[in-house]
């Protein structure tokens, strides 16, 4: 497939994949398919990336880091504010004022929603959301589509079952809207209490005709998917830790669920994972996670290329 116009996102922010237009995503989708298969470039030669990661990361941080040195460039940057000026008090203003003297992209993460909207008014080179709060990760959503594409073959018509803490998870609204636009079917399985908020499930019916099931039972979610996308339950939202053991318990994913499904079910998940997914399913052809997390590499370097090259 052609390559449409990279001067589509040049110089663009990408800070949410509701700013994105389907036409983007799919801009990246292809350049990532290309980037996997040509391999290391030179193009970001005497480029310079800024990673300013104000909480910690691995995949996402090194996955970038890999990304820029790939295309030939350099990244500086901190990935603890410690020992930086931010922990002398600099405020996130002049810290992101600073960055854009130094760099030709700044990539952000941040714990506070907003933040990386907020650094991409301040800053005239190109910002990349990788994480405010538990706002968005449009990255971690690029690279999941590309996974979907790449390991169930298509992501149209493709049934798609987002497994586990739904509430609060970003990962998973980012993803469900951009699936939703892709025209996936989708079923939202989460435990009681836990499930996507309704304010978004009825957004991507009216915007996207989405075709979405609901359920709280495991199985239910299990049963006809092509891919079952998992997350945690984040047992740090609630006020009673029993009660988030007794869920992580009852809704996880093992061998013995797993059977229930289809023989060739892709099970995905953004990593770190926990206790959701039982050890046992790592070493089956239906895990795909961690092949999923290498994709963020070519990713990144296709994202990069189409922003600054």
């Amino acid at each position: 497939m052609a390559i449409h116009n990279g001067l589509m996102l040049k110089n663009k922010d990408i800070i949410s994949v509701r700013d994105m237009r389907k036409e983007d995503i799919e801009l990246v989708l292809e350049k990532a398919e290309e980037t996997e298969r040509t391999g290391k470039s030179g193009i970001m030669k005497g480029k310079i990336l800024a990673s300013l990661f104000f909480e910690p990361s691995t995949r996402t941080r090194l996955s970038f880091s890999s990304a820029m040195h790939s295309l030939g460039g350099n990244v500086i940057g901190f990935e603890s504010t410690e020992g930086t000026s931010v922990a002398k008090g600099e405020n996130l203003a002049d810290t992101i004022r600073m960055a854009n003297g130094y760099s030709d992209l700044i990539v952000i993460r941040h714990p506070k929603e907003g933040a990386a909207r907020f650094a991409a008014e301040l800053s005239e080179k190109p910002v990349i959301n990788a994480g405010d709060g538990a706002n968005q990760h449009p990255t971690q959503t690029l690279l999941d589509l590309y996974s979907i594409k790449k390991f169930a073959g298509a992501i149209e018509g493709t049934n798609v079952t987002l497994l586990g803490d739904l509430k609060y998870g970003r990962v998973m609204k980012s993803l469900f809207y951009a699936l939703s636009m892709f025209g996936a079917n989708i079923h939202l399985s989460s435990p009681k209490g836990l499930e996507m908020p309704q304010s978004i499930v009825e957004e991507a019916r009216q915007k996207f005709g989405a075709d979405i099931m609901q359920s709280n039972e495991i199985l239910e979610g299990i049963k006809g998917a092509d891919v079952v996308y998992a997350c945690r339950i984040q047992k740090e939202r609630f006020a009673d830790p029993y009660e988030a053991e007794k869920m992580q318990r009852e809704f996880r994913l093992t061998l013995e669920i797993l059977e229930k499904g289809k023989d060739d079910v892709i099970i995905l998940h953004a990593l770190p994972k926990v206790t959701e997914i039982e050890p046992s399913i790592d070493n089956t052809r239906h895990a795909k996670y961690f092949e999923q997390a290498a994709l963020g590499v070519p990713v990144r370097m296709a994202l990069i290329s189409l922003l600054v090259g």
